[in-house]
């Protein structure tokens, strides 16, 4: 079976630097190959996120380093720039990711999971899909026109696997190495990987894409839920 995102446009909403790498890069890679314009919102500056020893401007390195990736896969970059910790189902953050809904204007979007492990990732589910609606409504004012019609909306897998069954899996065997390629930029967190607290995050991302990737009989895997309500689930 055949999934072709050709003339389809693919943003993910994550909560922090270097959570798309992880969780759906491979995805974003393939529909990159399928002449799909793709796109990465990072909602917080991953300010919070600190190695040892501590780095200065936190928030400008992740910056950089979140540039750097989008680079490689040849993906647009919007920020939502909340400090880490705080972002909220609010109405001010419910306008800045419809404006940038309606900036990139995308028909297929990739978000958290409502049961991920981070709070940022849980509000950050809850605004994807609170804004995949209201982009598409003339009620709304922003700078930016509406869209003609909400984006399809899918949910990624969590960090860890956990408290997540995918319906469906994305054969990434072919972009595993622009997985790497693009966590490797991310050093400021890479530094963590001694971290009692975190995971060295190569090996846990391989670690999730090979799981899932033996789970639907392929080399590597990345794995989705469909949101299944009106007008955010589509036919494929």
């Amino acid at each position: 079976m055949k999934l072709d995102f050709t003339n389809e446009r693919l943003l993910a909403v994550v909560a922090h630097p270097d959570d798309a790498e992880i969780l759906c890069a491979g995805t974003l890679a393939r529909a990159k190959e399928d002449r799909a314009a793709v796109a990465i919102c990072v909602l917080c500056r991953g300010d919070k996120g600190q190695p040892d020893p501590p780095v200065d401007n936190l928030g400008e390195v992740r910056h950089r380093e979140m540039k750097e990736s989008a680079k490689i896969l040849g993906a647009e970059l919007l920020f939502g720039e909340f400090p880490d910790a705080t972002l909220t189902d609010c109405p001010e953050s419910r306008q800045t990711l419809l404006e940038l809904y309606r900036q990139f204007r995308p028909t297929l979007v990739l978000a958290h999971s409502a049961k991920d492990y981070h709070a940022d990732h849980r509000a950050a589910s809850a605004l994807a899909e609170a804004a995949s609606w209201f982009c598409a409504s003339k009620g709304h004012s922003s700078a930016s026109a509406p869209l003609d019609s909400p984006p399809a909306l899918w949910w990624m897998d969590t960090v860890r696997m956990t408290e997540f069954q995918p319906e469906f899996y994305v054969d990434v065997s072919d972009h595993v190495d622009i997985k790497h390629r693009m966590l490797a930029c991310h050093h400021s967190q890479i530094q963590r990987g001694t971290d009692g607290d975190f995971s060295p995050l190569d090996d846990l991302m391989k670690e999730q894409y090979t799981t899932r990737g033996a789970q639907a009989g392929v080399v590597a895997a990345e794995g989705f839920c469909v949101h299944r309500v009106w007008k955010r689930a589509r036919a494929w």
